[in-house]
């Protein structure tokens, strides 16, 4: 009796991982999301917690949840324990990539017709084992989603300030170019200059790329009317291919829009050129093996489907459209 009373007392590593995604979501029902148990299950875990040490980590009578004094000096001291124990485990499994148990990925759209659905394919051959779940969403959102440990690996484009928090792998160099129209029309320099009344197309202001974009603009001193505002690049070429406007995008971006592509023409930006990188990123504690295996195949799939063509078709992209060693 006395040993089953010493076990029911051990701290359970299951309890403290609830409580720090509890403590960070806010919520039971997030807690339960993410680790797909239910919320009653949570709830007893972390009552169990609060048994063991004797105090109340959470403040139970306010929704969303919010931490005790105690719970936030608790929080903060099982966070650094937490890390070294994910890093222990990702270490031990490392060699084994055959015998992973899991890959939560999300990326950009920028990859979504040919690239994740190939690299898809190619890690369920390698990870026969492996439960692969995939999302798409914005840079931001998977920032995010990689923070709350909703995700394991993300691809997405580079935001100005450095993620001290999460591991960023830089992945390619990707110039903005301009789109017009391949039908006869107003010359590049014309459209620039503003001396064609033609709109132009921007991307949704609140992505990456639109700000980029802009502050690119503004540097060069170039005020442009707003013609039409959309989040999808595809969206965006089909207009441009439709004749209604001219648009600033990425080769990345372009060799989605095979649909298109005939109808339009990429062209080098005038003036000073600028790039977006794309990286992956992963939290501190995933498996080096796995995010190299990832790496390696999306770099042969990218320079497959995107830099090889375009260095055939459009060889000035050949000093500025890259893979980063």
């Amino acid at each position: 009796m006395a040993a089953q009373t010493s076990s029911q007392k051990d701290l359970s590593l299951k309890a403290l991982e609830l409580f720090q995604i509890c403590a960070r979501q806010g919520s039971l029902q997030a807690a339960s999301d993410e680790t797909g148990l239910s919320i009653s299950t949570v709830s007893h875990h972390l009552r169990g917690l609060e048994t063991h040490l004797g105090v109340e980590l959470f403040n139970h009578s306010r929704r969303p949840m919010v931490l005790t004094p105690k719970g936030r000096v608790f929080l903060r001291n099982i966070d650094d324990a937490l890390l070294a124990i994910r890093k222990a485990k990702a270490e031990a499994t490392a060699g084994d990539i055959a015998e992973a148990s899991y890959l939560r990925l999300g990326a950009i759209e920028d990859f979504d017709s040919d690239i994740i659905p190939e690299l898809a394919v190619f890690l369920s051959r390698q990870m026969p084992r492996c439960d692969f779940t995939y999302q798409t969403d914005s840079s931001h959102a998977i920032i995010d989603m990689l923070r709350n440990r909703q995700l394991d690996l993300g691809v997405k484009t580079s935001p100005p300030e450095r993620l001290r928090d999460l591991q960023d792998r830089p992945l390619l160099h990707d110039p903005f170019v301009v789109v017009l129209s391949a039908k006869r029309g107003p010359s590049l320099s014309d459209v620039i200059d503003g001396k064609e009344d033609l709109p132009f197309l921007r991307f949704s202001s609140n992505l990456i790329i639109a700000r980029q974009i802009e502050a690119q603009l503004k540097r060069i001193g170039l005020s442009l009317s707003h013609g039409f505002e959309c989040g999808s690049n595809q969206t965006l070429m089909a207009m441009v291919a439709g004749g209604p406007g001219w648009t600033i995008t990425t080769p990345l971006l372009f060799s989605r829009a095979k649909r298109f592509q005939p109808s339009l023409k990429m062209h080098q930006f005038p003036g000073k050129a600028f790039a977006r990188t794309l990286a992956i990123v992963s939290t501190p504690d995933y498996s080096r093996s796995i995010l190299d295996l990832v790496d390696t195949q999306l770099r042969a799939l990218i320079t497959t489907h995107a830099i090889g063509p375009f260095h055939k078709s459009a060889p000035w992209l050949k000093g500025s459209f890259g893979l980063i060693s």
